[in-house]
């Protein structure tokens, strides 16, 4: 399976454009997208995801800090944010709580190399988090349900606490089927 790798550039100068195409491009972006202001970038992200979003700063409409906050708040992507070496330090004191990574003008190509390879071993990371916390979430909401088939069973029919949680289980087992179904089917049940 080939993995196509998406980015947004949003730059004010055109040239710059070209250039960061170029490098990402070298990393293995295949589909890149450009924008000159933050409205527009904005609208390219809302009707799409991207693995990078790159930002050149400043922009003709803004810093580009904020816009750089607001992706990192509303989006999945990776972002990057390319500032003149004097700004470098203090938006980077600005942006590192919003997991906003800073790099400083001129652009080193082996560097840059390496603060996009940062980048997708934090987005696989933060990937595995992800699934884990949806992992436990389903779980969650399954011991909700079981839970509230318990309290049905326990008040609909005076079982104890042990005797419909043994209740659940072994119709599970009878019915070859999981705890959450049968459960479910008690809710069915019971609650109307």
């Amino acid at each position: 399976m080939v993995f196509l790798k998406k980015a947004l550039i949003i730059s004010r100068s055109e040239q710059s454009a070209v250039s960061l195409s170029e490098l990402l491009r070298n990393e293995s972006y295949t589909q890149i997208s450009t924008s000159k202001t933050s409205k527009e970038a904005k609208k390219l992200a809302e009707n799409d995801e991207f693995d990078l979003i790159c930002i050149n700063a400043p922009l003709a409409d803004e810093t580009g800090i904020e816009l750089s906050e607001y992706f990192a708040k509303t989006t999945r992507s990776c972002v990057v944010i390319i500032v003149p070496q004097k700004n470098a330090d203090s938006v980077n004191d600005a942006l590192t709580e919003h997991g906003v990574l800073v790099i400083a003008k001129p652009i080193n190509r082996h560097l840059f190399h390496h603060f996009l390879q940062f980048t997708e071993c934090f987005k696989m990371r933060m990937l595995c988090v992800t699934e884990e916390n949806e992992k436990l979430r389903h779980m969650v909401e399954d011991m909700k349900i079981i839970n509230r088939a318990k309290l049905l069973l326990i008040s609909c029919l005076n079982m104890s606490e042990e005797q419909a949680h043994r209740y659940l289980e072994k119709q599970a087992m009878d019915l070859r089927t999981s705890k959450l179904q049968i459960a479910k089917q008690v809710i069915k049940t019971y609650e109307n």
